[in-house]
């Protein structure tokens, strides 16, 4: 029985998809983390429990052939980076083991795992968007980015991950707002002021967006900082303010009011120009995500004639980046905002096949296939959670020809593919792409096709 606070030998063997290293003490898993598969070390037990439990490096005698020297000062505080101590190499390794074992163990599926796409530039400055915490530490008001697994402020403005400028806007900001009598949200008394400063570029255009994320209007006390920092930082052309009252760990609120400049800003993704409100999601590295959504575009199979349904269609990037194959597209879209940018994106490139909803996408989904709308292709972008069954099975009951899902999470994309392949699809591809160079969190693609036309198709080629 392992005892806490004891010291043993062994040697890293595998890696949890939280970036947590794994290997066998007395035949139990002990995680470990800021370890690397090949690690042999000494490891001190923290916390026993019935079947597993976790340890901390007490001294690596070994290291592995991954390894390198972490290039974050606040690496080992931080909880956004998990593999700074390892080459990118072998993030991209590990990434991939994570989706296979996820569709293997999980769905008990067996597609073509293609190989992973890396992004070429590596883990630097990829991020076009960043909230970050706010808080009150030795009289200084500071931001920057919660310690793991707790939600302490650790003060840091050079993220790598960050674009080039982000820094600069912070470092200018803090203390103006310090001075104006803007104070630090207390997240357990629900007292104070600014929750998190949100930060976001157009990765093409440039164009900034600084959205102060509040428990109540600054407008006030911030007017007149407004326009020396548009001055001093000409890309900021929004600045908004985001009320949040609640007490929830949920970062936006419903209401967001502008306090200069422009509601949006504007991007390019894949050709189209594109609207982005604070509420709308946009992947957060846009060159990798350009990659990503032609990678789903080559699995759609479009030929110019089809029926195309974008559900969880955020801003419309995925659908509208297809449109130009598509003969009709249809999305759907839960957050109002987002549904109205993608609207918008339409008519701002001249796509005049698209239509959008806003609403869940399992009942928007549902109406449809009542309505008896028969799509030959589905695009599929749910959150990490994945789909609801109603969506499931009203998608399932359309029969198209081909679904595409791309997926945040390799297990909940397991789970609903095996549960499409319940009803009559043949999970064919899945390829994982790296969206999220440092972190634990890696993209896939998977693509599905009815069995049925499958089968027709095989028939008509013999």
């Amino acid at each position: 029985m392992l005892q806490k606070n004891e010291i043993y030998e062994a040697e890293i063997t595998g890696m949890t998809t939280e970036g947590s290293g794994v290997c066998r003490i007395d035949g139990i898993a002990v995680f470990v983390p800021m370890t690397a598969v090949g690690d042999k070390l000494r490891v001190k037990i923290v916390k026993v429990l019935k079947s597993y439990a976790f340890g901390i490096i007490a001294e690596l005698t070994e290291p592995a052939q991954g390894r390198c020297e972490p290039d974050c000062p606040v690496f080992r505080q931080c909880g956004g980076c998990v593999f700074r101590h390892v080459t990118y190499e072998e993030e991209l390794r590990y990434k991939q083991d994570f989706v296979q074992d996820a569709f293997t163990r999980i769905g008990k599926l067996s597609p073509e795992f293609e190989p992973i796409l890396g992004d070429p530039n590596g883990r630097e400055g990829y991020r076009n968007k960043a909230q970050y915490p706010v808080a009150m530490q030795d009289g200084r008001l500071v931001c920057g980015f919660y310690a793991r697994h707790s939600h302490r402020v650790i003060p840091f403005t050079g993220c790598l991950l960050q674009p080039e400028g982000f820094a600069e806007i912070l470092e200018y900001l803090l203390p103006a707002l310090q001075n104006a009598g803007v104070s630090a949200y207390d997240e357990r008394t629900n007292t104070g002021l600014l929750r998190h400063i949100y930060l976001r570029r157009g990765y093409h255009s440039g164009e900034t967006a600084l959205c102060f994320v509040v428990r109540k209007s600054i407008r006030r006390k911030v007017q007149h900082l407004l326009s020396g920092l548009q001055s001093r930082f000409p890309e900021l052309v929004s600045i908004t303010e985001n009320i949040n009252p609640e007490k929830t760990n949920v970062i936006l609120g419903k209401t967001t009011q502008v306090l200069a400049g422009k509601p949006t800003i504007s991007d390019t993704m894949c050709g189209n120009e594109i609207e982005i409100s604070p509420q709308s999601f946009y992947q957060v590295n846009t060159a990798q995500a350009e990659r990503l959504y032609g990678i789903a575009k080559e699995y759609a199979q479009l030929t110019g004639g089809e029926l195309l349904l974008d559900l969880y269609c955020g801003a419309g990037t995925i659908g509208l980046s297809m449109a130009d194959r598509a003969g009709e597209l249809i999305g759907a879209e839960v957050v109002p905002e987002a549904a109205e940018n993608a609207k918008e994106n339409a008519l701002r490139n001249g796509i005049t096949n698209a239509q959008f909803h806003c609403g869940d996408a399992g009942e928007i989904a549902q109406m449809l296939q009542k309505q008896g709308t028969a799509p030959d292709t589905v695009v599929l972008d749910p959150p990490r959670k994945g789909c609801d069954t109603p969506c499931i099975d009203a998608v399932a009951a359309m029969s198209p020809k081909r679904i595409v899902m791309i997926s945040c999470n390799p297990s909940t994309a397991a789970r609903d593919a095996a549960a499409f392949a319940e009803r009559g699809y043949a999970v064919e591809k899945v390829r994982a792409v790296d969206l999220f160079p440092g972190t634990s969190h890696v993209e896939c693609v998977v693509l599905m096709s009815e069995i049925f036309h499958r089968t027709q198709s095989s028939f008509r080629k013999s």
